[in-house]
């Protein structure tokens, strides 16, 4: 759309009272902070829904989020938003490669996408939350150390073989936990910035466990990373396949709903 990728997601609650044959069973919100050990706090930050708007140029990106804003007035407003840049190709603020336990292109659509035959089918589940990051003292740390907190090699992103359990690899073991479409998108200036992570799936399930071993809950040792990252919010959101939004919007009857937040 307008010359870049649009992604749309919405509130689980919200998408299942406006399409219940359309919301997948038992997925919900980030209603509540997610507590773990040594008082590390995930906090929820739950919104109504979420655009991302991706493009080459960041001139096209600014024109087309405000008329998608225009476009809402009366029905939404603009709760939060945070631009985003790439860092080094294919780097994420910390120096180490991101993504490396993604799928392929080919694979990722099994991974992500909720299976057809299922209510939300072809749709996926999205997990979506802000850290900052104290950049001073985790650029104190020597290569070796970093490479011992994240579990991987710096220069070509090999896993450990003696990676310790509360590694961020260790931590998130997708073998473990079930495979997700991810990425961290850097965001903010030279003196306060972090990294926005995005995380699809096609089973809750998989982020929520993921999120709880970080926090200590699964081990009682929360991820080594979080001592040199925080995060500032947290939101899941259902983001329904084109074809069922098309559908939705030339349903017989179909009229916006009340103004909303989000």
């Amino acid at each position: 759309m307008g010359g870049v990728n649009l992604v749309a997601g919405y509130r689980p609650e919200l998408w299942r009272a406006v399409a219940p044959d359309d919301a997948p069973a038992a997925i919900e919100g980030f209603n509540h902070d997610l507590i773990g050990v040594d008082g590390f706090a995930m906090p929820a930050t739950q919104h109504d829904a979420v655009l991302w708007i991706s493009g080459s140029a960041y001139d096209v990106i600014f024109d087309t989020a405000r008329a998608v804003i225009a476009a809402l007035a009366g029905l939404a407003t603009v709760a939060d938003e945070t631009s985003s840049w790439p860092y080094r190709h294919d780097l994420d603020l910390t120096g180490f490669i991101d993504g490396t336990e993604n799928p392929s292109l080919i694979d990722a659509p099994g991974v992500a996408l909720i299976p057809e035959g299922l209510p939300g089918a072809s749709g996926t589940i999205l997990l979506l939350q802000k850290w900052v990051h104290d950049a001073l003292a985790w650029e104190s740390k020597s290569v070796a150390e970093q490479e011992r907190i994240i579990g991987r090699t710096k220069l070509d992103s090999v896993e450990l073989e003696d990676r310790a359990p509360e590694s961020h690899v260790g931590s998130t073991d997708q073998e473990r936990f079930g495979k997700i479409f991810r990425r961290n998108m850097p965001y903010g200036t030279v003196t306060d910035h972090g990294t926005m992570f995005v995380g699809f799936s096609a089973d809750q399930g998989r982020l929520t466990a993921m999120l709880e071993s970080m926090a200590g809950l699964a081990g009682g040792t929360r991820d080594a990373l979080t001592l040199y990252t925080r995060p500032l919010s947290g939101a899941y959101y259902f983001v329904p396949a084109t074809e069922s939004l098309q559908q939705r919007m030339t349903s017989p009857g179909f009229t916006p709903g009340p103004p909303s937040a989000g």
